[in-house]
């Protein structure tokens, strides 16, 4: 347990941020997860539709530190190789 009043406050910082961050990231796996769903179901139109959604989920979470830069051009450039492939 914490016990200089820097370290309480500390915690404290951590508990908010990890609930703003938290936010970041569950729409990010919300949006993935939905867009694989429409290529499972063949359903390319939707998922296509969706991929603009995604990216600026991933680089909103990246321009506020949620994620890394290349972590996100990474998961952004997985999901349109997945979303491409199954529309040929």
């Amino acid at each position: 347990m914490a016990i200089t009043k820097s370290a309480k406050k500390a915690i404290r910082q951590n508990k908010a941020r990890r609930i703003h961050n938290l936010t970041y990231i569950n729409k990010i796996k919300k949006l993935v997860k939905e867009a694989k769903q429409f290529v499972v179901q063949k359903k390319v139109k939707e998922a296509k539709d969706l991929l603009p959604k995604v990216y600026q989920a991933f680089d909103k979470a990246a321009k506020i530190g949620v994620i890394k830069k290349n972590n996100a051009s990474r998961h952004k450039s997985r999901i349109t190789k997945l979303v491409d492939k199954n529309s040929k």
